[in-house]
């Protein structure tokens, strides 16, 4: 198993700003796409949490940008795995231009909760062996 798992996006029109740059907002749209691509890259698919009767909620992030990507810009998400806690984690992320040029990172943590509302969790074994050891990007 890869400790960093890729999802591809290209810009789309909706996301530039009055800059002609992505709009702030999208980066958190990208993160938590690229999370659900790296849960189902590692055999833990978001659906097969929601029926296990788990969730995640994001309960901080951080992104710091080291310059703009603009409309149809294809760009990768990079993801890996940057802390592992008892009933919280945190994933690296790194958006990166032509596979190499890292244009922001950010880090958010997200704690497990249960789909009954019930509250938060421990990491179950199906989220934790998807997360595996901590390999941050950064």
């Amino acid at each position: 198993m890869s400790d960093v798992v890729i999802h591809p996006v290209t810009v789309r029109y909706m996301e530039i700003d009055a800059q002609g740059v992505v709009f702030n907002g999208w980066y958190l749209t990208w993160f938590d796409e690229a999370m659900a691509t790296f849960f189902t890259a590692r055999g833990a698919p978001y659906h097969a949490m929601i029926e296990a009767g788990y969730d995640v909620q994001l309960v901080h992030s951080e992104i710091d940008w080291k310059a703009g990507v603009r409309w149809q810009d294809a760009i990768e998400v990079a993801v890996s795995t940057a802390r592992v806690g008892r009933t919280s984690f945190a994933l690296d992320f790194e958006v990166r231009r032509d596979g190499a040029e890292v244009t922001c990172a950010g880090r958010t943590v997200y704690v497990v909760i249960a789909t009954d509302g019930s509250g938060k969790r421990p990491i179950p074994p199906l989220i934790a062996e998807a997360l595996g050891e901590p390999a941050p990007l950064h």
